[in-house]
């Protein structure tokens, strides 16, 4: 079965652009990915999109479809109805290179600024040993594809340029959870997550939830916790107190 779908797609560059409209033939089980496909083959060959995989494991495929950060591989041609028009655009939250493909280094630079796993110094590789709740308990966050759908809906990074340079997004918000909940890393994440990252700057409407292809709890089970753990180190008064007395008694 087959059918004329009408799509808009958005072309352009970093200077200007438009929604392109286009009457493109479906077949039965495609997803919109293979409809991106068949329209550089039959109408515009020059048109950009990213992808690598076709399978939802590599994350390249990241667009907004009808307004929805979504990746175009994952997104079935079932789920709109024939009449439909189907939008597709870039992602919103980064700076367009040309059509769909958009510039996310920001990603990137923010990744670099995270130390990575610090185990303890007389701990040599080989000797490392956890309880096997203690690899449960992050092995949700390690299916992350890296599509930055997460990053993309954020409205902290989304709605306010400014809070880039300051807020490293959820993405790896979660993945400064990830090490904490590590029992071997010895690092202060918890100050570097409120001080150097801003974990602040997240007020957990759970945006980031809601369009993660891999259904990782981002907000529940990384962001909150991490709030938590920090509201214990450097808001409750007991802690506080008992830090400032061991700290002169170390020196």
């Amino acid at each position: 079965m087959s059918y004329k779908a009408s799509f808009r797609v958005w072309r352009g560059d970093a200077t200007s652009g438009g929604l392109q409209d286009f009457t493109v033939e479906v077949n039965e089980g495609e997803v919109v990915l293979d409809i991106i496909h068949r329209l550089q083959a039959t109408q515009c060959s020059d048109l950009a999109v990213r992808w690598n995989c076709k399978a939802g494991k590599c994350g390249s495929c990241s667009a907004e479809i009808n307004g929805r950060p979504r990746l175009l591989c994952m997104t079935r041609m079932s789920v709109f109805a024939e009449d439909e028009v189907v939008t597709v655009t870039p992602m919103r939250t980064f700076p367009v290179i040309r059509d769909l493909v958009t510039d996310v280094s920001y990603n990137y630079t923010k990744a670099r600024e995270i130390p990575a796993f610090t185990p303890p110094a007389d701990l040599k590789p080989g000797e490392y040993r956890m309880k096997q709740v203690d690899v449960e308990r992050s092995q949700e966050f390690r299916k992350c594809i890296e599509c930055f759908l997460c990053q993309n809906t954020c409205h902290v990074i989304r709605d306010h340029e400014e809070n880039k340079e300051n807020f490293a997004g959820p993405r790896f918000l979660m993945r400064i959870a990830e090490l904490e909940m590590h029992p071997l890393d010895v690092a202060d994440r918890r100050h570097a997550a409120q001080d150097e990252h801003g974990l602040g700057y997240c007020n957990i409407t759970k945006c980031c939830t809601e369009v993660c292809p891999e259904n990782i709890h981002i907000t529940d089970n990384a962001l909150i916790p991490m709030k938590e753990r920090v509201v214990d180190r450097r808001y409750d008064p007991v802690v506080w107190l008992g830090s400032k007395i061991f700290r002169r008694k170390a020196e």
